[in-house]
């Protein structure tokens, strides 16, 4: 199993609340027994649908799941919001960038609680690697799942900072420490690759 321990204990240093699962199933029946008789909005988070958990938490929340149908205006009024982080560095920065703007904006404020699942694919050793790792490796593979006609989805290389319409990396958050307008921020490790 990987050793979460040293980006455990520095997110906690940063005010996030922690859990840690060998296997995507087990962060599944967490989540599906934490969130009940609540809204809960995701966008188009790899991670998230990997975790097959959207038909088991409609059986007792109401789901406003972008990528399944549902609006991005719903998922961001919802009182539980779940994502997931294109890069997040071992001494505790969460790293994501996006192009509509709708995932990052919803893991910002607003929510009830917001949980980021990440797989062990997405651990970086510092914040510059975790950026690299966001902007190399997660960007142009979810343009290319996306069918974007950029070049890093032609070429799947690297970033090339184009000007392209396609474009899905418009925005860059990170957070340095927990949301203060968020009373639960919780990061879900997962022993597993998960997303991109």
């Amino acid at each position: 199993m990987t050793n979460f321990d040293t980006v455990r204990a520095n997110l906690e240093k940063r005010g996030f609340t922690v859990s840690v699962f060998p296997t995507a199933a087990e962060a599944a029946d967490y989540l599906n027994a934490a969130i009940d008789g609540k809204t809960v909005g995701a966008g188009g988070s790899r991670t998230v649908a990997q975790l097959d958990l959207a038909d088991r938490l409609a059986a007792h929340n109401t789901l406003h799941w972008h990528a399944r149908g549902g609006s991005k205006e719903e998922a961001a009024r919802a009182q539980v919001y779940l994502s997931s982080a294109n890069g997040l560095a071992e001494t505790g920065e969460i790293v994501n960038i996006d192009g509509t703007c709708n995932r990052v904006s919803a893991t910002l404020y607003g929510h009830e609680a917001v949980y980021l699942i990440v797989g062990r694919n997405k651990l970086a050793p510092s914040y510059d690697a975790a950026l690299w790792r966001a902007r190399n490796i997660a960007g142009p593979r979810n343009a290319q799942r996306l069918h974007k006609k950029t070049p890093c989805a032609v070429r799947a290389d690297k970033c090339y900072d184009c000007a392209s319409p396609d474009r899905i990396c418009n925005a860059l958050t990170v957070f340095w420490r927990r949301p203060g307008g968020i009373p639960h921020f919780e990061v879900v490790l997962v022993d597993e690759e998960l997303g991109f």
